[in-house]
């Protein structure tokens, strides 16, 4: 699509949709009606032809939109995008051209005219932002095409305002609504504009997601970071963010105790039975579930001690005196369940450092689960995914060797691959019964992972080993070679994806080696 762009001053959005190029779209020319506007000189260092027509000081309007559309008359364009043109159109021109677009800096109907930020301003509005809408006779009253809200602060003044509405919604807007006109999923029917594209969706075009501050944090993941908490007060879900902290005078959670603790509340949420989990640097060091409450947190810490030392633990039920004893037997750093006994809370809050999270409620398992989606930032943007809630039931499993696993084998699968859906990739869990005996983590060699795995459970688990255990992939074995290390380091039963293009060769050696294997037909990859 080609555009004409008209702009008195400086015409920021317009260079902004130049770089931007959104839908393919780009300037066949830029018209100003001021000799002296910066414009000409930054579409001139992008090769953007320019022309300048100003208004005489006694010409009529329709007189002067006839010296425009002359100037225009040798450029190809299908949109016209005004930016600052600080001239009304009149039908003369609208007539003469295609669609022509605007953005204005307040969301219309609210606050019309050339000074909006002040009127915002005056009202003392909490949310203000930019409409990009079709130019008609009635100013900043034609049909709206998008919008896009921005914050208010209490401290704003007009030049702030004006700044944040401009970066933070013009430069988000107006692209926006180009490249839907470019790509033909805009377009004006009569007296209203018809979008295709802004139809809601599992994951839709645009995502606009309020969040209030909630604390202010001492540092972020290093001492040179500044950071804070934002808060998401829709959210059902028992969650760090909304939990209480019970012991009065403890500091408060740093960044990494968030994101910490955040992880392990999600890896107990797993479990319908009592489970505990101990969390380091997001990865689970144990994880097990029994009978009770203080025998899961008993056989997640013997995993892997010496790693769970100053880490995070997580419980899914309320947690008793015999739990707050174990778990104060070593030092940790928070402590996650959703609630305490007063005699398990008496035992905690005597620890000078250990904070104390109640996320509220007396069980958590699957059924608590709400929030579908999650989202990882990125410079410049944001990953959304689907929350991956998928694991697989003995049913869902395909077994492959000529090897059985037995019922307690299958159980462990299913119980194993659900840790591992917390572990970061490559990752590999051992397993027996159901806690872990053994985890492998963040090791760009899937090999490597299961050394790692095994290495733990060998040297760092307490009255554990690797023997007999069950070994869980998140993802398939390329080659034989993983298969032949949980064959060294006793494995009895693999559960991994499968589709390998190497698959035969990875269940022959498995066959080799008398090691049941089953296929879930599902990856866990976990990347952050």
């Amino acid at each position: 699509m080609k555009l004409a762009g008209m702009a008195s001053n400086r015409g920021r959005n317009l260079l902004h949709i130049a770089d931007r190029a959104p839908g393919g779209a780009e300037f066949s020319v830029i018209v100003t009606n001021d000799a002296d506007a910066p414009v000409l000189a930054a579409a001139a260092e992008r090769d953007i032809p320019t022309e300048v027509v100003e208004r005489d000081a006694d010409e009529l309007r329709e007189a002067h939109e006839e010296r425009v559309l002359d100037a225009l008359e040798g450029y190809d364009f299908d949109l016209v995008t005004l930016d600052g043109y600080m001239r009304v159109l009149t039908e003369t021109f609208r007539d003469a051209t295609p669609t022509t677009l605007n953005v204005h800096p307040s969301l219309l109907p609210s606050f019309p005219g050339a000074d909006a930020h002040e009127q915002v301003l005056d009202a003392d509005v909490s949310v203000t932002g930019a409409t990009v809408h079709v130019v008609t006779e009635a100013v900043d009253e034609g049909p709206v095409v998008t919008q896009e809200p921005v914050a208010v602060y209490e401290d704003d003044d007009v030049a702030s305002l004006k700044e944040r509405v401009l970066h933070d919604a013009e430069f988000k807007a107006y692209p926006r609504a180009v490249k839907w006109f470019a790509e033909g999923e805009a377009e004006l029917v009569g007296d209203e504009v018809a979008v295709t594209a802004d139809a809601a969706a599992e994951l839709p075009l645009r995502r606009i997601e309020g969040a209030d501050r909630t604390a202010d944090l001492r540092y972020g993941e290093n001492p040179h970071q500044d950071a804070a908490v934002y808060g998401d007060a829709s959210c059902e879900e028992p969650s760090v963010v909304a939990a209480e902290q019970l012991n009065e005078g403890a500091k408060a959670l740093s960044y990494n105790n968030y994101n910490d603790a955040d992880g392990a509340l999600s890896l107990i949420k797993e479990f319908e039975r009592p489970a505990a989990a101990a969390i380091k640097h997001t990865n689970p060091a144990g994880c097990a579930t029994a009978d009770t409450l203080a025998e899961a947190y008993a056989d997640a810490l013997a995993t892997d001690p010496m790693s769970a030392f100053g880490g995070i633990v997580s419980l899914n039920r309320t947690c008793d005196e015999e739990t707050a004893e174990l778990i104060v037997d070593s030092f940790k750093e928070v402590v996650v369940a959703p609630g305490y006994t007063d005699d398990a809370l008496d035992v905690l809050t005597a620890q000078e450092n250990l904070r104390v999270l109640d996320v509220g409620g007396d069980e958590l398992g699957p059924d608590v689960v709400s929030e579908t989606y999650t989202d990882q930032s990125l410079v410049g943007g944001r990953l959304v995914q689907e929350r991956d809630t998928w694991a697989p039931e003995p049913d869902d499993l395909e077994v492959v060797t000529e090897a059985e696993p037995t019922e307690a084998q299958i159980e462990t699968m299913c119980f194993s691959w659900r840790v591992l859906k917390h572990v970061m990739s490559n990752g590999i869990v051992l397993a027996k019964d159901t806690e872990t005996v053994g985890v492998g983590m963040g090791q760009v060699s899937r090999v490597d992972a299961v050394r790692l795995a095994a290495m733990k459970a060998e040297e760092h688990a307490e009255d554990k080993g690797p023997e007999g255990s069950v070994m869980a992939s998140d993802a398939f074995f390329p080659f034989p070679d993983a298969v032949e290390e949980a064959a060294k380091a006793g494995v009895d039963a693999i559960v991994q994806p499968g589709g390998s293009n190497n698959d035969e060769a990875v269940i022959e050696t498995a066959n080799e080696h008398g090691i049941a294997m089953a296929f879930t037909g599902n990856r866990t990859f976990r990347h952050s």
